[in-house]
């Protein structure tokens, strides 16, 4: 069973992560943008996902570095919100069957 704990993490976490990409639009919706500011707009939610995945880099566990493989993987194939769905299911599964 999953720990209360760390459901509400995840789900604070997937938020944020939206809030992130939908306030740059909020905040700038009425002015018209260069190319350049759109860019750094659709940068910022993958800068939370990397901030957060990225102390599993130097991780000792077998489960977090597979976890971290796949997430790899699926961000060259598919978009930030699928790979975030992947991400959290294979951490997930991993850390709960390999001990």
């Amino acid at each position: 069973m999953i720990d209360m704990l760390t459901l509400v993490t995840i789900v604070l976490m997937a938020c944020v992560t939206y809030l992130t990409r939908i306030a740059g639009y909020v905040v700038v919706r009425n002015m018209a943008l260069s190319p350049r500011a759109l860019s750094v707009l659709e940068a910022a939610p993958g800068c939370v996902l990397i901030s957060v995945i990225a102390p599993r880099f130097v991780s000792d566990s077998v489960a977090d570095l597979l976890a971290l493989a796949i997430t790899v993987l699926a961000a060259t194939r598919f978009s930030l919100l699928p790979t975030v769905i992947i991400a959290i299911v294979s951490a997930g599964l991993l850390r709960y069957s390999i001990p």
